[in-house]
Parts: structure tokens; sequence; C-alpha cells
């Protein structure tokens, strides 16, 4: 099979590897470990941001602030002798390149290469754009994406492989597509050998730039052609920006999204463009909590290496999964103590939110009307709250000013603990070790979902609007729960409504009722992530993977 470079303007390794902001770069990352599961041949290509993503901090109030302290990058990569040279701003831009060798569950390694442009060489704006993920206005990001899709491309020169072909994750890399086009690929050679995936159907999502500073950036690589390639893959803006998605979509045969319902609406972004559904997975190994994982070396045999195996949960001993799961429930409980100071109680459910502070995810709606939460959940329920808003969305930390000030408001009754500066760690912590898993965006303009999927296979059941993944796994009253009937005009008052009506009348009785009810619900949502591994994802991307000859 060919090489297939995997480009990414930001991935999720480890916790304290601070290239990534959410779901997107933590996908990337599991996308990398399952391929060298899977003794993939699959490079991965990156940025180095030394300052990595926004760290958060939160008042008393619930206001966000952030800081970008430097990371050493020396603690998890290591240097190579590689340099790449590039003409940026009529000037030659230097590129270091490290590297991360992923290891797979049967030895077999993924290389991951970071192009960084802190180089002495490079002037000051050319040494920033190795600074942040995600921070700074047009001019940064596009030469960011120039450094990502044509240093990429140049990166391969100077590796024993062949790029054969590409998989780009999202519309960041897109100028990858055009370097190879500059180094004599077809249109139809490229669009055979490359795979792009979409991911978001939000606007905010898919980076527009003026044709003015395209050009003034990429200058002869952008194809004359460009701005009807744009108009004509579906813009809505009918090509007056260059919509990075658009021009890859364009240039593509091939195109996924990361879910049967995202696929259904990109369809209504990109015009008469077929976008296949492959719906995301998760690393196995990587989000399945210590505890869990010793409890199912136990009794899932060789899960490690067939997580299919993980479906087989149904058979599971209920007393020592009670005890794992309390041990879990125990170290969250711990974990909230030491960094918020707000004491959960050992007999209450405990209901986790934890992701991107987007607006359309509505981090505050189970708090719409508080007298009605009070009453069904006062003494019974306690929440576990976690996410960054990105440092201009003033929507984003509005919702967290509001979960603060509810919080305030119900402190006597519901305990509200919001763990500030979200990364991995604590994901891992709170999909592990809460007791069910609250979502509830704007359907359809969730993606997947993929916190829901880590939930799922450490027992926590999903409670959910039927977006992304869920309608693909939801068995309601079996493995999780259905918020509402897959509504999609919005409503928050019906939606919040929706939330405490299966709060009140299904969550918390089977939550308070004797036997083994509930942990047939934990049992039955185990083994639904058997579906939503890396493994099986990647399994389905190798199909398009296997084209690329």
């Amino acid at each position: 099979m060919p090489v297939v470079g995997y480009f990414t303007a930001e991935i999720g390794l480890w916790s304290e590897l601070r290239t990534y902001s959410g779901g997107l770069g933590v996908l990337a990352g599991d996308h990398v470990k399952s391929a060298a599961d899977a003794k993939i041949p699959l490079v991965g290509v990156t940025l180095l941001y030394h300052q990595g993503y926004a760290q958060q901090h939160i008042d008393e109030m619930g206001i966000q602030t952030e800081t970008f302290p430097e990371h050493d990058p020396n603690k998890h990569l290591s240097k190579t002798e590689i340099v790449l040279r590039l003409t940026l701003d009529e000037r030659t831009l230097f590129a270091y390149v490290w590297k991360a060798e992923i290891q797979g569950v049967h030895g077999n390694s993924v290389p991951v290469y970071f192009l960084d442009t802190r180089h002495p060489k490079n002037s000051p704006e050319h040494q920033a754009l190795s600074s942040r993920l995600y921070g700074g206005d047009d001019a940064v990001r596009i030469r960011q994406e120039y450094v990502l899709g044509v240093g990429g491309v140049q990166l391969f020169d100077h590796l024993n492989v062949e790029l054969s072909g590409l998989h780009l994750n999202e519309g960041h890399c897109t100028f990858a597509m055009l370097e190879l086009l500059h180094r004599g690929w077809s249109r139809e050679e490229l669009a055979r050998r490359s795979l792009f995936t979409t991911h978001t159907p939000v606007p905010a999502g898919h980076d527009r730039f003026d044709w003015s500073l395209v050009k003034s950036v990429i200058g002869d690589l952008l194809p004359d052609d460009a701005k009807s390639l744009v108009r004509n893959a579906g813009d809505s803006e009918k090509g007056a920006r260059c919509s990075m998605s658009h021009l890859a979509v364009a240039l593509s045969t091939s195109v996924n999204a990361v879910s049967k319902l995202n696929a259904d609406v990109a369809m209504t972004m990109f015009d008469e463009q077929v976008i296949q559904p492959i719906t995301n997975g998760v690393h196995h190994i990587t989000w399945t909590s210590p505890v869990m994982a010793s409890f199912f070396d136990k009794h899932l045999n060789g899960w490690r290496f067939q997580p299919e195996s993980i479906g087989n949960a149904y058979h599971l001993p209920t007393e020592e999964l009670l005890e794992a799961r309390s041990e879990s429930r125990k170290q969250l409980r711990d974990y909230v103590r030491s960094t918020t100071g707000v004491e959960l109680s050992a007999d209450r459910l405990t209901i986790g939110f934890a992701r991107r502070f987007a607006t359309y995810k509505r981090a505050n709606l189970v708090f719409k009307n508080l007298e009605r939460l009070q009453a069904i959940g006062g003494g019974k329920i306690q929440f576990v709250f976690s996410g960054k808003a990105h440092p201009r969305d003033q929507g984003g930390k509005q919702l967290i000013r509001d979960i603060f000030e509810s919080a305030n408001q119900i402190a006597d009754t519901i305990p509200v603990a919001f763990i500030e500066n979200y990364d991995m760690h604590t994901g891992l912590m709170m999909t592990s070790g809460v007791d069910i898993w609250l979502n509830n965006p704007i359907r359809p303009m969730e993606a997947s979902g993929t916190s829901g999927m880590k939930a799922a296979m450490n027992g926590v059941p999903n409670c959910s609007i039927l977006d992304g993944w869920w309608p693909e796994a939801c068995i309601h009253g079996v493995n999780g729960w259905a918020i509402g009937n897959a509504e999609e005009n919005r409503d928050d008052d019906r939606d919040a409504e929706n939330i405490y009506n299966v709060l009140e009348n299904e969550v918390i009785p089977l939550w308070e009722q004797e036997g083994d009810a509930w942990s047939d619900v934990m049992k039955a949502s185990i083994a639904a992530s058997a579906g939503f591994t890396g493994q099986r994802m990647i399994q389905d991307y190798l199909e398009f993977y296997n084209q690329f000859s």
C-alpha cells in the first residue's frame, strides 16, 4: 500500500503537548494512533506551536482570561536534522522539523512531523507563525497554512518515502494540494490520490481568506480558475473569498464527513459532491481509564489488540464493574476537590459536560429553568463542567459566566464544579468519572461528538440530543437516553424541558432503583462503544487509502 500523508493543523497526542484545541486535534491524534495499531504506513504532518492553545483562567465570577506560556517541545519530540526552506513574503523562510514516533500495539510505528518556524534566520513575524494555535489574524493564519501545506509536501523530499496519497484533515491543509499541482501532479491524479475530511457545518470552522491575501502569500500556486472552483463547489459566498474547504472539495474525488448525519449536512454545503460518512472513532487504549483498563484486562480477553471484543461487555461481572466504576468516580471527586474546591457526594448522580465552549453547544441549557431543575434534582444530582471558549469568542465566554451565575443560585441544593483549562487529562478524568454524559447541541450542528464515545467506553451512558454519532448508537433506555425527538429547529425552551423530562422520568428513577438496572445500562453503553473505536474508523479510511495507487 502507498504511504499516505496525513495533514492536520492541530493534533492531540499527549495532554501536555499543547498542539490541540479540541475534538478536531484529539481526533487527529487518535487517527495516527489507530493507524499505528493497524500497521498502516501513514506519515503525520502538522505544525509546532511553542505556546500551544490558550491556557484558560477563570475567576470566581466565571470570567475567562488567557495566558500563553512557552512549552518545551524537547519533553515530547525529537529534533531532526531536516531544515526546510520555503519562499514566503519575498524571502526565504526556514523551518525546523521535529518528530514523534507513535507506537502501535503490535510494535509498528507512525511518525508525526512538526514544522517549526522558530529559526534564528527568520524574521520575527515568521518566527511567530510557530507561537500559537489559532491565535492570529487572517494574515497569520494563512501563512501558517502555507507552511503546513507547502512545507509539509516539501518535507517528503527529505524522507525515505514517497508521498503517494494525501489525507487532509479539514481545509487548513488545502495548500498541500496546490503544491502537488505545482510539482506536476495532474488534476485527475490529485483528485484520485486525495481524501478530504470535513468536520463541521459551522461557518466559523471553515477558513475564508480574501483572494488578494491568498495571491500575495502563495503567488503562482493559486490556479487561474480557483474562484470558479470555489463557487462551483457550493460556496455560500459564491466565491467572494477563498473558502479553503470548498477549494479542497473542488480538487478532490473523495470527501468524507465524520458521522452519517454530518454527511447529510455536508452535502448541503458542497453542491453535487457525494460526501461519504466515516463516523469518528476513539483510540480505545488512550481513552479507557487505567481503572477500567485493568478491569477489561481481566474480563475482556484481548481487548487491547481486538477492541471489537468490547462488544462482549454484556457478560462483565456486575459486582466488579461497580467496584471499578466506584473507584473511577472517587478519582474524579478527588480531582474536582483539588482543582476547584467543590466537594462532590459519592451518593449523587454526577452529570458531566465538557467540550469546546462554542455557542451552538449550549453549555448552559440545563440551567434554563433553575426552579424546575431543583425540583427534579435537588439533593440528588451534581454537575461537573469543563471547556474553553476561544479567546475571541465572547459568546462562548458568556456561557461560562452564565454557568457560574446559575451555580451560585443553586449551590445549596445542587453542587456545580467547573474545572478550568480543559485538556486531554481532564477529559479522561471526566468521561470515566461521571455517571452520565450530557450533550445538547443545536441539531444538526454537532459533527460527531467523540467525548460521548469515550464516556460510553468507560461505562458512562450518554444523555444527548440525537446529533453527531448518537443517532447511530442510541437505544433509548437501554444504553443511554435521547433528548427529544431529533428536532432541528432551535427551541431552547423545548430542549431544556426535554432534558428535565428525561432526567425526572427516566434517568434519576433508574439511578435510584435497586438491583442491576443501572449496571445493565452501563454494560450496554460499553458494548455500544465497540462500534466507535479508532480501529473501526481506520479500517473505513483504509478503503480510501487503498485507492491511492
